[in-house]
């Protein structure tokens, strides 16, 4: 399987202590693929991400035009892989549980 040329553009609107975030987070870690975080705790932030996204839930990346609304850090290596962003590897994660809730 072949990676795409190009690095997508990802903005991750996430929460400092959940879950889900920090399954974002260490998938995103795992492949080196940089990403702009924004916290939704800060108003403005999350006022952007219901205007991008048109929902409310979090987390959230804008991952070049595509919008991944309420995804788990297993939805996201799902994603990942089957669009060709990343090969798989060995599991190399920082020991972040994927799919915990917040």
């Amino acid at each position: 399987m072949k990676t795409r040329m190009t690095k997508p553009k990802i903005t991750a609107y996430l929460k400092e202590q959940c879950g889900w975030s920090r399954g974002i987070r260490s998938v995103l870690g795992k492949y080196g693929l940089l990403f702009e975080e924004k916290q939704v705790h800060v108003p403005e932030n999350y006022q952007e991400m219901i205007l991008k996204s048109g929902q409310s839930m979090q987390p959230t990346l804008i991952f070049d035009d595509v919008v991944l609304a309420d995804i788990s850090g297993e939805e996201l290596e799902t994603y990942l892989l089957s669009n060709r962003y990343i090969q798989e590897k060995e599991d190399q994660t920082d020991g972040v549980v994927l799919n915990a809730s917040c």
